[in-house]
């Protein structure tokens, strides 16, 4: 499954991101809308869920994030909802870990 979330917030360091593998962070703002699927290994084979997907959340939680290869890189989101079946675009789609 995945989950959409709106971005509220993040720091200023992932716009400092120039390593070539992690330059996505770039392009990360504030108000965007981004899709994080669950997939194994971070989907908890007991539940079928994945850590921080916010499951018990309603839509005015904010929610952390942090960007795997760089902590410094890391902020706030809303949950929007979760997608049985993932249609995430190619652009702003990420993965649980």
């Amino acid at each position: 499954y995945c989950v959409e979330f709106k971005t509220e917030s993040l720091s200023h360091h992932c716009a400092l991101e120039n390593r070539p593998y992690a330059r996505w962070m770039q392009y990360l703002r504030e108000g965007h809308t981004v899709c994080v699927a669950c997939q194994p290994p971070a989907m908890n084979t007991d539940t079928h869920r994945c850590a921080g997907d916010g499951h018990n959340a309603d839509g005015g939680k904010i929610l952390h994030w942090e960007a795997v290869g760089n902590s410094q890189c890391q902020g706030t989101w809303k949950k929007i909802r979760q997608l049985e079946h993932c249609s995430c675009p190619l652009v702003h789609s990420f993965i649980f870990t």
